[in-house]
């Protein structure tokens, strides 16, 4: 794998970072009874609020809602890791968040129709790279392979150039610019295909 393309996967950079602080408010949270669980579906809850603000046209509510969402997906991991992540708790984590991905999208399609085709081809790019993801996940699992890259989780999660910290940077930069929607949306689609193939060109290599 090249330098320039390591450079662009954030997630497992910026762990050492986000992870101690997170921790710290996790055990927290655990202490007063919070659930990882919970803040799962609240985050839920908060990001697809920010995709329909966003298709009413109140952008900058939908950004702070997206930015509300983050960090309670931050927070749940470190709840899951302070008491005892389950698979179960996996499962919703990764459904929560591809649902949360694809709706953004779908708010600017809403919002204008100019939006429509750049928003369905980066749901399609989101899908792709969600499938593939999902099936080197499988896989993995069927090999006994584990990374902690991402901070311990309760399923492996193998990178590629377009993570989930991308993925956000992405969505403030539509909020900030909504003019400019489909330009991003369509690089950032080509971003999204050249994960699948990476991806796929890691499965060939480990797999095999």
């Amino acid at each position: 794998m090249d330098r320039s393309s390591d450079f662009l996967m954030l997630d497992a950079k910026l762990r050492p970072l986000i992870d101690p602080p997170l921790n710290a408010v996790g055990r927290a949270l655990v202490g007063a009874g919070i659930s990882a669980n919970m803040l799962t579906f609240t985050g839920l809850a908060l990001g697809l609020g920010g995709a329909a603000a966003i298709a009413l046209g109140h952008i900058w509510l939908g950004l702070a809602l997206i930015v509300a969402n983050r960090v309670l997906d931050g927070l749940d991991g470190a709840v899951a890791r302070a008491s005892e992540p389950t698979l179960l708790g996996g499962y919703f984590d990764i459904v929560a968040d591809f649902a949360f991905y694809v709706s953004v999208p779908l708010g600017f399609g809403i919002l204008a129709s100019e939006n429509t085709l750049p928003a369905l081809v980066l749901v399609a790019s989101f899908v792709l790279t969600g499938v593939s993801f999902l099936a080197f996940a499988v896989v993995a699992a069927e090999r006994g392979e584990e990374t902690e890259a991402h901070g311990k989780k309760s399923f492996f999660y193998s990178t590629g150039l377009a993570e989930g910290t991308e993925t956000i940077a992405v969505f403030i930069a539509m909020c900030l610019f909504p003019a400019y929607f489909a330009m991003i949306a369509y690089i950032y689609a080509g971003l999204c295909v050249l994960t699948v193939f990476q991806r796929s060109a890691m499965a060939i290599s480990t797999f095999r």
